[in-house]
């Protein structure tokens, strides 16, 4: 069983800015605390070390689950997923023009897209609201 101390956390914290790492959503407007994911996860040789953990909302989470890899809906290619400890988000995404949508800008982007379902309706609804609030999307330092 993987145990990731308090101090490790808050570094992972600090480091994501309080966002998902894949979905953009902010800790702050979500109403709810943030996982730890193993970006490499555990069952297929990751470790609890820093830079193996990301913050993941509490859907994204078991969403992502194990995958390290999805196909790609455009070319059919099996591809590994978004990697945010080796991988900058805006290589691979952007946001639509009205700011609700993740693009998938690379085959790594749009299998991520679809594998984690990063525009899953509830997500889209929220991202809405905290449009219409100012705080989405937020601003990346990567």
């Amino acid at each position: 069983m993987s145990h990731i101390s308090a101090r490790l956390t808050q570094r992972v914290r600090r480091r994501a800015h309080g966002c998902c790492e894949y979905c953009q959503s902010q800790q702050r407007v979500t109403g709810e605390e943030f996982t730890i994911d193993h970006v490499i996860p555990r069952i297929k040789g990751g470790s609890d070390e820093f830079d193996n953990l990301a913050l993941c909302c509490y859907i994204c989470n078991p969403l992502k689950g194990a995958k390290t890899e999805a196909r790609d809906p455009q070319t059919g290619t099996v591809v590994s997923l978004f990697n945010p400890r080796r991988q900058r988000w805006r290589t691979h995404f952007r946001w639509s023009d009205d700011e609700l949508h993740i693009i998938g800008k690379t085959p790594v982007g749009r299998a991520t897209v679809d594998a984690i379902q990063l525009n899953r309706s509830s997500l889209l609804i929220a991202r809405e609201t905290w449009v219409q609030w100012g705080v989405h999307p937020p601003r990346l330092e990567s």
